[in-house]
């Protein structure tokens, strides 16, 4: 009989790279009702402190740490101080990253290494500083935020491509790795989201009409509509809980079909 308590993430610790907004602060969201205690970090005290607030607003005890996640070091200190304030980490969403949208050909190389070292080195120096804390507790969740360009190109997402690409195959090396260990390692792929940042592509034109991107995603998606932060927060529940013990080394698209569809016939 399937017991619905293995979704519970009661006296878990979890730490959410990012997650003073947007699709990390929904993850901790869903991670805190499930039973977790939330931890999160971001670039500067501006963002903590707004994140925090956030938080506070929504009813929600959580720590918040200004780090660098591309700092070695940085992350490492960030650890050991979550271990001392709150209790080893059981879960990681390794969500911080950034995108340039630069044709390759006009994108300086400092750029392309800036994207690979947000979007992919601070997931490996994330995860290599939890992993022995899990280790020592013989359990570990780690959710590595990929993309739908963790299998699709695009234009002017040449960086992000290859980082997200590359965070598909460090997850599934996390597994191969550290399965014996009882550590599950998974990504989640998400579709274009309802965001802040995404908020201008879907505002209506002048005449009332979609705009052109907007346009191009609804056609582009079986759903026939953008996905929300909260689509996300049951697959982070599921992979970060023990009803995915079994699941390492996956990629969950939340796309709404996207992927596997090649799109409308035109008329």
């Amino acid at each position: 009989m399937f017991d619905i308590n293995a979704f519970s993430l009661k006296g878990k610790v979890a730490l959410v790279t990012g997650g003073s907004y947007g699709i990390g602060y929904a993850i901790a969201q869903a991670l805190h009702g499930a039973g977790a205690t939330v931890v999160f970090n971001d670039i500067n005290q501006e963002l903590v402190d707004r994140g925090l607030a956030a938080y506070k607003k929504d009813g929600i005890p959580t720590h918040g740490y200004v780090c660098d996640v591309t700092d070695e070091d940085a992350v490492q200190a960030l650890v050991q101080q979550i271990e001392k304030d709150v209790g080893v980490i059981d879960i990681l969403v390794n969500n911080a990253g950034i995108i340039k949208r630069i044709p390759m050909h006009e994108m300086s190389a400092a750029d392309f290494r800036k994207v690979i070292d947000v979007d992919l080195n601070a997931p490996f120096i994330c995860a290599k500083a939890v992993i022995p804390g899990m280790i020592k507790k013989g359990a570990g969740k780690i959710i590595n935020i990929c993309s739908m360009m963790s299998e699709l190109g695009r234009e002017t997402v040449s960086a992000y491509a290859a980082a997200k690409g590359g965070l598909k195959m460090l997850t599934r090396n996390i597994c191969s790795e550290y399965g014996e260990h009882n550590i599950q390692c998974n990504g989640i792929g998400p579709g274009y989201i309802e965001t802040q940042q995404t908020a201008p592509l879907r505002e209506r034109q002048a005449d009332g009409s979609r705009h052109p991107f907007d346009q191009f995603i609804i056609a582009k998606t079986p759903a026939a509509r953008w996905g929300t932060t909260q689509d996300l927060m049951g697959p982070a529940v599921f992979l970060a809980s023990e009803a995915s013990n079994f699941v390492n080394g996956h990629i969950l698209y939340v796309d709404g079909g996207i992927l596997a569809y090649i799109g409308k016939q035109p008329q």
